[in-house]
C-alpha cells in the first residue's frame, strides 16, 4: 500500500509542488486493510444489536403488559446472542497475527500486534467557522480551505501505513491537537463536536465532546502500529531484530505514556490495566526478540555459553509467564482474545523447556576435563540455580560424573514435559491450530529434546526420580520502555480561554518621531508606557492592548523588531492599526465533558447510537498557512522542538523531524481525567 500524495504546503524532494501524506488506500486489498474494514463493519453491526437492545430494555421497563414483556425478552435473548457471535468475530480479527507477519517468516514464532481503533468522520467545518467568528472577530470563511486540510489529516490517521511515513502521519496529526484545543474548546462552553471512538476489543463505541478521548486514542493507535512494524521485521537479520525490539519497546513507551497522562478513559480498551497487560506483553515481544538476535549468530557449544542461553531463555519465559497471570484477572480475561492468553502460555512452557535444554546439554555434553576452569564454571553453575538438589555443591556436581548426569538427565526430562505441555495447550486453540509454522518450531524443539534423552539412556540403569531444580532467570539485555520525549509545547494568548474584543481600527501620526507608547512581547505585541495624552489614547488605544494588524499586515504571529519596522517610516498622514483587547472575566470552572451511557457499563458510550456521519463534500487544499497553526508559524526561535520517542540519534529516523508531538501533561488542560 502506498501514500497517497495531496498538494499542502509541505515540499516533496521529487519536485517542485508541494505536498502532504495521506493514508493508505481503505480499498486497497491486502490482508491488513481487508481485516481493517472487517473490523469496522463489525463495529457497525455491534452499534446496531446494541440499538436494539437497548430499545427492548426501554420497552420491558414502560410495559405491564405480560404478553408484550414475553415478546421482549425473547427477542432480547436474540438480541444478547447476536452480540456474543459479533463479540466472537471480533476476538477473531484480534487473534489473526498471521497478516501482520512477515511475509518471508517462517522460522520465528508469531508475534502478536494490536488492531488499529476505528473512528468516524467528523465535520469541524460549520462550528470552527463560527467559533472563528464569533471569538476572534474574523471571517470564518477565509479559513475554510485550512479547515478542510485538518479534516483530511484526521481522515488520512484512520489509515496510516504500516511503516515510518505512517507513524509521522499520526504523529503530525497528535501535534496538532494541543494547539486545535488552545483556539477552539473552551473550558466554558461545549463546541458540539462529538469524537467517536471504537474499544478495539469490544466494538463498543465511545463519544465525548472534548479532546482527551481523540488524544488518547491517537496515542493508541500510534502504539499499535509500532507493534505492527515490529511484527513485520525480518527477524531472521540482526538489522531486522533490532528494528522490531525497538518497535515493541516505543510501543511500550506510548501505551506508558497513555496510563500515565490519560487517568480516566471511558474505553475499556485504555484503561491502566488492560494498558498494563498490553505495556508486559509489548516488552516481553522486545525480550523474545534480544533473545533471538542473541541466537541469531549461533551458540557456541560451550558450558558457559550453553548456561548463558538457558538464563535467557528462564528470562523469556518468566516474562510471559507474568503476561499469561494479568491477562486471565478479572475483568481483563473476559476480553482478551483467548488467543492471546494461550500463546502467552505455549511461549512460557516453550522457552521454560528451552532452558532446561541448554542446563541438560551443559551438564550431558561437557564433562570437566583438566583444562576447564574449574572455578569459572561452578560459579556460572551456582548462579543458575537458586537451590541444589539434596544440599549438593557445585563443585561436586561438576566433578562427580554420575551425578552430572543424573542432574542431566533430569533437566531434560523436564524440558521434554514442558514441550508436551505446550504442545497439549496449542491444540486447545483453535485460531493456533491454523498456524503450522508454530507447530512445525513447537514439534522440532520437542523432537530435540526426545533425541537428547535417548543419546544419553542406559537400559541397565534404574529409574531415576530426581526432579530438576528451577533455573533462574537472567539476561544481559533487558527489554525496557523506550519513553516519549515529553516538552512543553508553544503556548499562545490566543486562544478559546480568553475573551477579547473585536478588532478596533487606530489612526497613528508621530508626534515629533514619538508614537506615545512602547512595545513589549515576542508574539504578540503589547502596547505598554501608553501615554495617556498621545492622539492614539484619544482614538481609543488603551494600555495592555495587542496589536493584530498594521495596515493591510497580519501581525498576530511578529515580534517586536518586525512590528517595529513596520512602523518605522510612518509619514505624516499616519497608518492604521488595529487593536484588540483582553476581556476581563473570572476564569470559569471547566465544564465536564458528558461521555453518555445507557444500557451499558457506564463507562461505555452510547450517545454516538443516536449520531449519523454526514457525507463530505471534496474539499480544496491549498498552500495558505493554517489557522490552526499559529503559535508554530513564527514562534519555532522561542518554541522547543519535540520529538517521538527513539533510541537513534543519527536525526536519520522520520520521528527525529522537528515535528512537534508530545506536549507534556502540563500544557495539558486538565488531560489527566477524560471526565
Amino acid at each position: 500500500m502506498t501514500d497517497t500524495l495531496l498538494p499542502n504546503g509541505i515540499k516533496d524532494g521529487g519536485g517542485d509542488n508541494t505536498y502532504f501524506k495521506k493514508g493508505c488506500n481503505p480499498f486497497a486489498q491486502t490482508g491488513r486493510s481487508k481485516l481493517q474494514n472487517k473490523r469496522a463493519t463489525l463495529n457497525q453491526q455491534i452499534i446496531k444489536q446494541m440499538r436494539m437492545r437497548a430499545g427492548a430494555e426501554n420497552l420491558l421497563k414502560a410495559t405491564s403488559n405480560n404478553k408484550v414483556k414475553e415478546m421482549v425478552l425473547l427477542e432480547l435473548s436474540y438480541v444478547n446472542a447476536n452480540l456474543q457471535l459479533l463479540m466472537g468475530q471480533l476476538e477473531g480479527l484480534n487473534s489473526s497475527v498471521e497478516v501482520y507477519q512477515n511475509a518471508q517468516e517462517t522460522a520465528n514464532i508469531p508475534l502478536i500486534a494490536l488492531g488499529l481503533k476505528e473512528t468516524k468522520e467528523v465535520d469541524f467545518s460549520t462550528l470552527f467557522k463560527d467559533f472563528i467568528l464569533e471569538h476572534y472577530s474574523e471571517d470564518g470563511n477565509s479559513y475554510e480551505d485550512e479547515i478542510a486540510d485538518l479534516m483530511d489529516l484526521r481522515q488520512a490517521c484512520r489509515t496510516p501505513s504500516r511503516n515510518d511515513a505512517g507513524v509521522e502521519l499520526l504523529a503530525k496529526y497528535f501535534s496538532h491537537l494541543p494547539l486545535m484545543e488552545s483556539r477552539f474548546f473552551s473550558p466554558s462552553r461545549q463546541t458540539g463536536i462529538f469524537f467517536t471512538w471504537y474499544d478495539s476489543f469490544t466494538g463498543v463505541p465511545v463519544c465525548q465532546q472534548n479532546l482527551s478521548l481523540e488524544k488518547a486514542s491517537i496515542l493508541f493507535n500510534m502504539a499499535a502500529l509500532y507493534s505492527q512494524i515490529g511484527t513485520r521485521s525480518n527477524r531472521q537479520t540482526i538489522v531486522g531484530l533490532e528494528e522490531a525490539i525497538s518497535s515493541f519497546q516505543i510501543a511500550a513507551g506510548l501505551l506508558n505514556h497513555l496510563k500515565e497522562t490519560f487517568t480516566h478513559t471511558p474505553s475499556y480498551d485504555m484503561s491502566p490495566a488492560m494498558v498494563s497487560m498490553l505495556i508486559r506483553m509489548m516488552l516481553a515481544q522486545a525480550q523474545e526478540c534480544l533473545f533471538e538476535k542473541t541466537a541469531l549468530p549461533g551458540i557456541r557449544n560451550q558450558f558457559s555459553s550453553l548456561m548463558k542461553m538457558a538464563q535467557e531463555a528462564a528470562k523469556v519465559s518468566e516474562i510471559y509467564d507474568q503476561v499469561h497471570q494479568s491477562m486471565i484477572q478479572t475483568p481483563i480475561k473476559d476480553n482478551v482474545p483467548l488467543f492471546w492468553s494461550t500463546m502467552s502460555q505455549v511461549k512460557t512452557n516453550h522457552y521454560r523447556s528451552m532452558a532446561h535444554y541448554f542446563v541438560a546439554s551443559a551438564l550431558l555434553d561437557h564433562q570437566l576435563g583438566p583444562r576447564d576452569d574449574e572455578d569459572q564454571q561452578e560459579k556460572t553453575l551456582s548462579q543458575v540455580y537458586d537451590r541444589l538438589p539434596e544440599g549438593r555443591t557445585p563443585l561436586e556436581i561438576l566433578k562427580n560424573k554420575e551425578e552430572r548426569e543424573r542432574i542431566g538427565k533430569a533437566h531434560i526430562r523436564r524440558a521434554i514435559l514442558g514441550h508436551e505441555e505446550a504442545l497439549r495447550i496449542y491444540s486447545l486453540c483453535h485460531h493456533l491450530n491454523n498456524m503450522e509454522a508454530l507447530q512445525d518450531i513447537l514439534k522440532a524443539s520437542h523432537e530435540r529434546s526426545l533425541n537428547k534423552c535417548s543419546e544419553n539412556e542406559n537400559e541397565e540403569e534404574f529409574a531415576d526420580y530426581t526432579e530438576a531444580p528451577d533455573i533462574i532467570s537472567k539476561t544481559e539485555h533487558k527489554a525496557e520502555m523506550e519513553v516519549p520525549t515529553t516538552t512543553k509545547g508553544p503556548l499562545s494568548v490566543f486562544s478559546a480561554k480568553q475573551r477579547w474584543t473585536a478588532p478596533r481600527t487606530i489612526r497613528l501620526r508621530p508626534e515629533d518621531r514619538d508614537l506615545g507608547f512602547t512595545l513589549k512581547g515576542e508574539t504578540p505585541v503589547q502596547v505598554v508606557s501608553l501615554n495617556l495624552r498621545c492622539q492614539a489614547a484619544a482614538d481609543g488605544l488603551k494600555e495592555g492592548d495587542y496589536i493584530v494588524a498594521i495596515s493591510d499586515t497580519d501581525c498576530k504571529w511578529l515580534g517586536v523588531g518586525e512590528v517595529m519596522r513596520l512602523l518605522k517610516d510612518v509619514n505624516e498622514e499616519g497608518i492604521d492599526i488595529q487593536v484588540v483587547s483582553m476581556m476581563d472575566s473570572n476564569p470559569p470552572m471547566p465544564t465536564k465533558s458528558a461521555t453518555f451511557c445507557g444500557n451499558l457499563p457506564k463507562t461505555y458510550s452510547m450517545i454516538c447510537l443516536a449520531y449519523d456521519d454526514e457525507d463530505k463534500k471534496s474539499r480544496k487544499v491549498t498552500k495558505k498557512s493554517s489557522f490552526i497553526n499559529w503559535g508554530l508559524k513564527n514562534k519555532l526561535k522561542s518554541a522547543s522542538t519535540l520529538s517521538l520517542p527513539t533510541a537513534d540519534h543519527s536525526g536519520t529516523l522520520p520521528w527525529n523531524k522537528p515535528c512537534p508531538t508530545f506536549p507534556s501533561s502540563s500544557s495539558y488542560n486538565n488531560d489527566s481525567s477524560l471526565y
